[in-house]
């Protein structure tokens, strides 16, 4: 079964267990929120709503409120030194479907529990020798001693600075501009 559903000036066909972002809505985390313009419920048997259908509605749970990827709207107006930046974010709640309900039905399926993170047992007395061996993170290699690369360098001979400063020539004087004379 499936159903069209309007929400935020959106159309969006959904069934049971889509995860779905849409425009922001009321609701906690965590929560079951009815939307109730449903334009279609589909199936074996078809209902089309003119405009919405009655007594159908769908269920959803609230998995989060976040904000849209950034949009910037620049304008510029040529020759004229005119510009406008402007940027905006969208806010959104994630969704998911639990039930397409009809018929003024109430939803019948909470919202689902959280997964917890799995905390390790403590092992026993025999074996809190080989635990730590097999728990123990990889370090990261060792960066090479620096020593090495300060001897290389040590090694390669240095030009000597006054001979650059004796090298150094006038700056060349730039040739006239075509067509024009120099005025004496």
């Amino acid at each position: 079964m499936f159903a069209v559903i309007k929400t935020g000036g959106r159309q969006y066909r959904v069934v049971p267990d889509d995860v779905l972002e849409i425009g922001k809505i009321a609701g906690e985390v965590g929560t079951i929120v009815q939307l109730g313009e449903v334009l279609l419920v589909g199936g074996d048997q078809p209902v089309l709503g003119a405009p919405t259908v009655a007594g159908a509605s769908v269920a959803a749970e609230v998995l989060q409120h976040k904000r849209g990827p950034k949009i910037i709207a620049f304008k510029k107006r040529r020759r004229k030194n005119s510009r406008r930046k402007r940027g905006y974010r969208d806010e959104i709640t994630v969704l998911r479907v639990t039930e397409i309900l009809t018929d003024n039905k109430q939803p019948t399926v909470g919202p689902r529990p959280k997964k917890e993170k799995p905390v390790a047992a403590a092992p026993a007395e025999g074996e809190d020798a080989e635990a730590p061996k097999k728990t123990a993170k990889k370090k990261a290699p060792a960066r090479k001693p620096a020593a090495k690369t300060t001897a290389k360098a040590a090694a390669k001979p240095r030009a000597k600075p006054d001979a650059k400063a004796d090298a150094k020539k006038a700056p060349a004087k730039k040739a006239p501009a075509k067509g024009k004379t120099e005025k004496k």
